[in-house]
């Protein structure tokens, strides 16, 4: 027999014991506010078993508008540009608060988009924030695009923040970005949004083509170097 114990419940758990401390973190993450989520996956005709078992572990803020779409089969940047045109078409969706790019082979931490809708919270001068993943192969780069110290436009990568902070740049990687969707509802720029260039009117990758564009508007782009993004190598098995 188990020794007979007296036991006093503390009744009001855990996050009223402090509620100064827990009121902040619900300020940071923000969830009580509109922070509805159209997700946009560009994909060939098929997503590596291990990335799409990490992508069903995201976890998105509570009781909030969430609708995935997945662009098969198309270019990446015609895919892109395709689904935001069919978001900002639709009645409903075109209000929502965030887009959230996500790629078919990009492995991303189960609280990632906590994280980024937090460092939108806390920075609402980036239109887009987006976590930290490196070319894939060895001697990777981090896609930190561009020095913004340098008044030229260009797209040299950058350092990441050792500490895990931001790192404002001229442009990101697609894999996993935040983006306020009004960026595009308000858009100035040509279109479509997204162009993969090669010929007399650049050379440019679709992902840099529209920063640049962004850039001229005024707006801003930055990497969360805390939210730490795999790149999948499906041939190799390896992230990146």
């Amino acid at each position: 027999m188990t020794k007979a114990e007296f036991t006093v419940m503390d009744m009001q758990g855990r996050h009223n014991a402090d509620g100064d401390a827990t009121f902040a973190r619900l300020m940071k993450g923000a969830s009580w506010k509109k922070q509805r989520i159209v997700m946009l996956i560009p994909s060939a005709s098929m997503i590596a078993a291990k990335v799409y078992l990490n992508h069903m572990n995201m976890i998105f803020p509570p009781n909030q508008g969430v609708v995935k779409i997945l662009a098969e089969g198309m270019e990446v940047g015609h895919a892109y540009s395709a689904g935001i045109e069919n978001i900002l078409a639709h009645p409903d969706l075109r209000e929502w608060e965030y887009l959230l790019t996500c790629e078919h082979d990009n492995l991303v931490p189960s609280d990632g988009v906590l994280n980024l809708l937090a460092s939108m919270e806390a920075h609402p001068e980036f239109a887009v924030i987006g976590g930290l993943y490196y070319t894939k192969g060895e001697g990777g780069v981090p896609q930190i695009w561009g020095d913004k110290r340098d008044p030229v436009m260009n797209f040299r990568p950058q350092l990441p923040d050792p500490k895990g902070g931001l790192v404002e740049c001229w442009g990101t990687g697609m894999g996993f970005n935040l983006w306020r969707l009004s960026m595009f509802r308000d858009w100035k720029g040509p279109k479509p949004y997204f162009q993969t260039k090669a010929g007399p009117g650049g050379v440019g990758t679709q992902d840099l083509a529209m920063a640049a564009e962004a850039q001229k508007q005024g707006y801003r782009f930055a990497v969360d170097c805390s939210v730490k993004v795999g790149h999948w190598d499906q041939q190799a098995q390896i992230a990146w």
